[in-house]
């Protein structure tokens, strides 16, 4: 599988950003695959080229990697500035695509950064749920994604994640070997973005989210997917 992309978005398109990020790829599939049986199913594939939100639910850690290991196209994800502090892996980060995000400035700055890198032609990772889950199943939905999408322009491709949690819980430090299922759903072009209001782009998508989470749910219990 091919993980290169056309276009630019980020600061990870140097020489050495591209060597990490397919050393990394490989290694990080072959693990995900060998601990974690780690499969990936899509309705239909990810727009090749232009800004994209990839809208997922959020069970851990390892849910920014897990994406970018199940698509062709290089992923940007949000990142707390303080993890910059340390300088090596502030650089690495960076190659990867990272977008620091502070915390402690405004909600519309942090938007703005999003916006920007979106309309530079990235595909970027959001969280509605802002933060991982509690108990593995599916928290509050944030609407500040359909904002984003509107102003960007973009289609959203909604995602859930299941098993994950099973495997990285919040209260274990480091993660245990399980069975994680991806299920991509059907993307929201950016012809429908442009057509719908907010409510209706946030209905949408996490309707979607919801179903996609039934379904992974089915696969890893050996039901067949409806």
């Amino acid at each position: 599988m091919s993980h290169t992309e056309s276009e630019p978005p980020g600061g990870g398109h140097t020489t050495f950003g591209k060597c990490l990020y397919d050393v990394l790829w490989v290694l990080c599939r072959t693990l995900g695959v060998a601990l974690f049986g780690f499969r990936a199913r899509f309705v239909e594939p990810l727009p090749k080229t232009g800004g994209l939100i990839v809208l997922s639910s959020h069970q851990t850690f390892l849910d920014s990697l897990l994406l970018g290991l199940a698509t062709d196209r290089r992923l940007s994800s949000l990142a707390r500035s303080s993890l910059y502090r340390f300088k090596p892996f502030g650089a690495i980060i960076t190659s990867l695509d990272a977008i620091p995000i502070d915390r402690d400035t405004s909600a519309l700055k942090a938007m703005k950064l999003v916006i920007q890198r979106l309309k530079r032609g990235a595909p970027v990772v959001i969280f509605p749920e802002g933060a991982r889950t509690f108990d593995g199943r599916l928290g509050e939905f944030k609407s500040g994604f359909a904002l984003l999408a509107k102003r960007a322009g973009v289609p959203v491709m909604p995602v859930a994640i299941v098993g994950a949690h099973e495997c990285w819980p919040r209260w274990r430090w480091f993660p245990r070997a399980g069975r994680i299922r991806l299920e991509f759903g059907e993307l929201l072009t950016a012809g429908e973005v442009a057509a719908l209001s907010e409510q209706e782009i946030f209905a949408v998508c996490t309707q979607r989210i919801r179903d996609l989470d039934a379904k992974a749910r089915a696969a890893l219990r050996g039901s067949p997917p409806k």
